[in-house]
């Protein structure tokens, strides 16, 4: 993996809605838009735009952290857990 590959990721993951949807499609893999904006509100409570949970995915996916597939015209959104590995796997040799 590039170091401009695991920039994205590390950026990806800073940011707790990101994480917060990464654990929501790990524990239910092959989500819409619209499963997860559900999801999102049940976790903590609040409800964030649809638009900016689109957004987080965008980044999501862009770092390869999220595979989309299509069922008729949803979005389907599952982890791809290939980056994290390979980041975890950077950080042990370089730096434990």
């Amino acid at each position: 993996m590039h170091e401009s590959e695991l920039d994205l990721v590390f950026k990806a993951l800073a940011h707790v809605e990101r994480r917060r949807i990464l654990i929501s499609l790990h524990e239910k893999p092959g989500q819409s838009l619209f499963e997860i904006c559900a999801a999102s509100f049940g976790q903590n409570g609040k409800a964030l735009s649809r638009q900016t949970i689109s957004q987080h995915l965008d980044m999501l996916e862009r770092a390869g952290l999220i595979e989309v597939t299509w069922q008729g015209r949803t979005k389907m959104h599952s982890i791809n857990d290939h980056p994290l590995r390979d980041a975890i796997e950077m950080l042990t040799n370089n730096f434990i």
